[in-house]
């Protein structure tokens, strides 16, 4: 399994060939706030544990192992900020709690999330009183 700042990194370089059709170094570097040779360091390393096949000064191109985890991924993220927006969260907070929180959740976890958020949105009735309960709980917490 890739390690948390391995996912970052596949996870960028998938939106990016999804996006542009390609990923250069200096892309992930600017979308990852990160040195250009940070980028070449994790790339050879992903390109070692066959995630992606890499060659110097042509580009880089995911693996089918990459890409399914690539996918898998974005998909993770996206779920989340989903989840956030449904139970409530301040939308300037969204990607900041998603990005804390992403590496730390187990599979299972995120497709227990899955499942509560088709729950929510497959009856707008629950959200509605989702949105009740959590306008009583703040008019409660003012008193």
């Amino acid at each position: 399994m890739p390690t948390p700042s391995m996912e970052d990194y596949i996870e960028q370089i998938y939106i990016l060939i999804e996006e542009k059709g390609y990923a250069r170094v200096s892309d992930i570097a600017e979308a990852l706030s990160v040195h250009p040779s940070s980028v070449t360091k994790m790339v050879q390393k992903l390109d070692k544990d066959e995630y992606l096949i890499y060659e110097k000064y042509r580009g880089l191109i995911l693996t089918p192992k990459g890409k399914k985890i690539g996918k898998r991924l974005v998909y993770r993220h996206e779920l989340l900020e989903q989840f956030m927006r449904l139970i409530g969260v301040d939308e300037e907070k969204i990607y900041n709690d998603v990005e804390g929180i992403e590496h730390h959740l187990s599979w299972n976890a995120i497709d227990r999330i899955g499942d509560l958020v088709q729950f929510f949105e497959s009856d707008e009735a629950r959200v509605d009183t989702l949105r009740a309960i959590q306008k009583q709980n703040e008019q409660d917490n003012e008193s």
